[in-house]
């Protein structure tokens, strides 16, 4: 999607602080972190949210928890622990409207509901 910040990185029209980049996945900072590590995860393909996703996105959303957990092991996370987080839609807290998913650690995170 031409409008869409997440296609953008993804397609490197916007600079982004990557930590991890294959042929489905890009992964770099979140801009305003809201844990000592905060990376967010997203597939180069726009699927606006999970409540968008089809049959064939399957693997792909399995990969990017493949990375999360690749990522966490890098940031030393793998040991304490790390959260894994999707918002769907506007009342799910979803602002961004290209699916993500948060990978936040390196410090104790209070209970999330």
């Amino acid at each position: 999607m031409s409008d869409c910040i997440f296609c953008k990185i993804a397609g490197h029209e916007i600079p982004a602080a990557v930590v991890y980049e294959d042929d489905d996945v890009i992964a770099f900072d979140d801009l305003h972190p809201l844990a000592k590590v905060h990376i967010l995860l997203i597939p180069k393909k726009h699927i606006a949210s999970a409540a968008e996703l089809a049959e064939e996105d399957a693997a792909v959303v399995g990969k990017i928890y493949l990375v999360a957990k690749k990522i966490a092991e890098e940031k030393g996370l793998a040991k304490s622990g790390y959260r894994i987080v999707n918002n769907c839609k506007s009342d799910g807290g979803q602002e961004v409207f290209h699916i993500h998913f948060h990978l936040l650690g390196g410090e104790k995170l209070g209970l999330f509901v």
